[in-house]
């Protein structure tokens, strides 16, 4: 079984916490870590935009990727998100393993 992070950005703390619930309570993914105070610049709209952003990883199987984005681009308050999967190539089997268990079906 494959396991992927997945990389989020939300509008700020508040949103981020929302997603994150949304995620972990559907069982889409096992956890997710949340990180404030980020700053964001970026191209939007023809310029170069500055934001301060809150960062979502999520932990899940990469079997699940594809059922994260929809639900993310569901939730978000962004036209745009941003939501990256990243394979995870190797780690604490234990840890792996109950990222497995926790998004069983």
């Amino acid at each position: 079984m494959g396991y992927s992070l997945i990389y989020i950005t939300a509008s700020g703390r508040d949103e981020g916490l929302r997603l994150a619930r949304a995620l972990v309570e559907s069982r889409l993914v096992a956890c997710v870590n949340l990180m404030d105070g980020v700053t964001s610049l970026y191209w939007w709209e023809g310029r170069v935009q500055e934001d301060a952003e809150t960062v979502l990883i999520c932990k899940t199987r990469s079997t699940l990727v594809e059922a994260v984005i929809t639900r993310v681009k569901e939730l978000h308050t962004y036209a745009c998100p941003c939501v990256v999967a990243i394979p995870i190539v190797d780690g604490n089997p234990a840890y792996l393993d109950w990222i497995g268990t926790e998004t069983a079906p």
